[in-house]
């Protein structure tokens, strides 16, 4: 075993790696990999049983300057590489990342839990975004204006914003970095990214490839390590121009507020909290599906999930029958087992909030139709839950789960569900399932949301703008909109005199 799995990932699982130098536990700064000057470390354990998986390099404050100090000095070589390099050097970081997609699926169901065909669909969604902005570095091109002044020629473009700051959740370890990630590098930045301390392997996986793939020395950076820490030393170093975030509305608020000082560009996306409307036109078994899937991928632990399913009364019956007894038929498992659809959440807190909320709904007058509490599997195992009849006054009806509570309410006009479905602060994503065109038509345009999925669940890919409204975040991720949120536009005025 190479020296720096001395202390890292142990058990059967690793015997299955292909590649068995893929694992990492020091932090990846300036083109070497770290300890940290203090040499902390932190555990990461897998939820489905609690086994140790590594101990991880904690960095600090000064370890994170040195980070932005790398970015910083390697910035104007790589923005000034022609579009054609930098496409590239990304195009063969995609090319590792999809020799490596059972390695790196498997370290992410180890440290994230989320069943193993669930992994594979994220890694391949986080080659995506490497191949798609491979591409768009070659468009990022010079606008012309027509001129509004005698004798002048006017040109815009497009210029890199600096170093940005990566800030990546533990539900999507992999594709929220690249995501992120490649849009800054396509743009012509460089990086400094932080992962969840729940999910580091698979950020320091991906710099392992990145490192292969050709990066020059502080253009990709993992600092990994306590949040607030590493998180405030981005906000407040001015030369992090841009920092891009995914996680809770309630921490975006707070790296705002951090940013503001020295006036970041921020793309944020934050909590989701959607509706999804049942109309009692709709294919029944088609509803139950699409719902089934908008509720429980990721085990509920997801900014799209389903939160609140609004049915049309009429439908009601039939639809939370079926509803139910899909949800009960739902194999849960550990991710690394055959066939298992839910694994286990992230952390205790997020089984304590899932009990909340079935309490609390309850005590208001829901009815429990399956589910309720933990899964034999294990302490972070929860059962698919579904309650019917849940009052607009459950907590779960204004807040995020993140877990598999599904929530069914019933309602009688068009107007009335869309009204209780915008009454909220957030505004990621709503699901709406009819027959009827005009309705589609309609009401899609009255949902106050950033994305909008009619009779489907799946929505997303790197060729479109994904983000939201109100406090649902700010930008857009994905698509070329995703690139420009890096770059800054850069006027010129030519007299031709």
């Amino acid at each position: 075993m190479n020296a720096h799995l001395a202390r890292t990932i142990t058990g059967e699982a690793l015997g299955r790696l292909a590649d068995p130098r893929l694992p990492r536990q020091e932090a990846f700064v300036g083109g070497r990999w770290i300890e940290g000057a203090a040499r902390q470390r932190f555990s990461v354990t897998a939820p489905a049983d609690g086994r140790h998986l590594a101990d991880v390099a904690s960095l600090g404050a000064d370890d994170t300057t040195r980070a932005v100090d790398a970015a910083h000095a390697a910035f104007p070589a790589w923005a000034g590489l022609l579009p054609q390099e930098r496409s590239a050097i990304l195009m063969r970081w995609h090319a590792a990342i999809v020799a490596a997609r059972e390695d790196l699926a498997l370290l992410m169901t180890l440290e994230q839990g989320k069943p193993l065909a669930e992994a594979r669909g994220e890694i391949d969604y986080a080659a995506s975004f490497v191949a798609f902005y491979a591409e768009e570095a070659k468009r990022v091109s010079i606008e012309g204006v027509a001129s509004h002044l005698p004798g002048a020629d006017m040109r815009l473009t497009r210029r890199p914003v600096g170093v940005a700051g990566l800030v990546t959740p533990w539900n999507f370890p992999s594709a929220m970095l690249t995501r992120k990630a490649a849009a800054a590098l396509a743009a012509g930045c460089t990086t400094v990214a932080h992962p969840s301390a729940h999910t580091p392997l698979s950020a320091l996986a991906l710099a392992e490839l990145a490192s292969r793939a050709g990066f020059a020395p502080g253009v990709f950076n993992v600092v990994t390590g306590d949040a607030s820490t590493i998180v405030g030393r981005l906000c407040e170093d001015p030369r992090v121009r841009a920092l891009s975030f995914t996680g809770s509305t309630e921490v975006g608020r707070l790296i705002a507020a951090q940013c503001a000082p020295t006036v970041k560009r921020l793309v944020m996306e934050l909590g989701g909290h959607a509706p999804l409307l049942v109309f009692a036109d709709a294919d029944p078994l088609k509803a139950v599906e699409i719902a089934i899937a908008a509720k429980f991928a990721t085990s509920g632990q997801d900014c799209l999930a389903a939160n609140r399913i609004f049915v049309e009364r009429p439908a009601c019956d039939v639809f939370a029958a079926a509803f139910t007894e899909r949800a009960k038929a739902l194999t849960v498992a550990p991710g690394l087992c055959e066939g298992a659809e839910i694994g286990p959440l992230m952390h205790e807190r997020a089984i304590a909030k899932c009990e909340a909320h079935v309490a609390d709904a309850l005590a208001k007058g829901a009815r429990l139709l399956c589910g309720g509490g933990r899964h034999p599997a294990g302490p972070l195992f929860f059962l698919p839950t579904v309650l019917a009849d849940v009052p607009p006054d459950a907590a779960i009806m204004r807040e995020e789960t993140f877990g598999p509570v599904a929530a069914l309410a019933p309602f009688d006009t068009e107007a009335e569900v869309v009204a209780r479905a915008n009454d909220t602060e957030y505004g990621l994503v709503a699901y709406l399932v009819t027959r009827d065109g005009a309705r589609a038509s309609r009401v899609s345009a009255a949902l106050d949301y950033g994305m909008i999925a009619v009779n489907r669940v799946k929505i997303t890919g790197a060729p479109i703008p994904f983000g939201g409204t109100k406090q649902s975040g700010l930008g857009r991720e994905g698509s070329r909109h995703g690139l420009e949120a890096f770059t800054d536009i850069h006027y010129v005025c030519l007299d031709r005199g």
